[in-house]
């Protein structure tokens, strides 16, 4: 999966998670400023991503994501630990 789809995917999954619109979600956007998500909100976005990845995230992956490419950069690292 490459950056592009990555991010294509988590855009998805912040619109269905969490009823954004589609226009809020740019790589810039900061999850808990701009989007307006909470710590229960990153949990469960972990949760789906764990999901469709079928990988383990560790919490200390997360601990450093602020923006949505961030997430993104964090997945695509994910992926290639193969």
């Amino acid at each position: 999966m490459d950056k592009q789809a990555i991010y294509q995917e988590v855009s998805q999954l912040l619109v269905k998670l969490f009823d954004l619109d589609a226009e809020q979600i740019t790589p810039e956007a900061r999850l808990y400023e701009d989007l307006e998500l909470d710590s229960i909100d990153a949990v469960d976005m972990v949760v789906h991503l764990q999901k469709k990845t079928g990988k383990r995230i560790k919490p200390e992956m997360f601990k450093s994501v602020r923006t949505v490419q961030d997430v993104v950069d964090t997945v695509e690292q994910l992926l290639q630990a193969e």
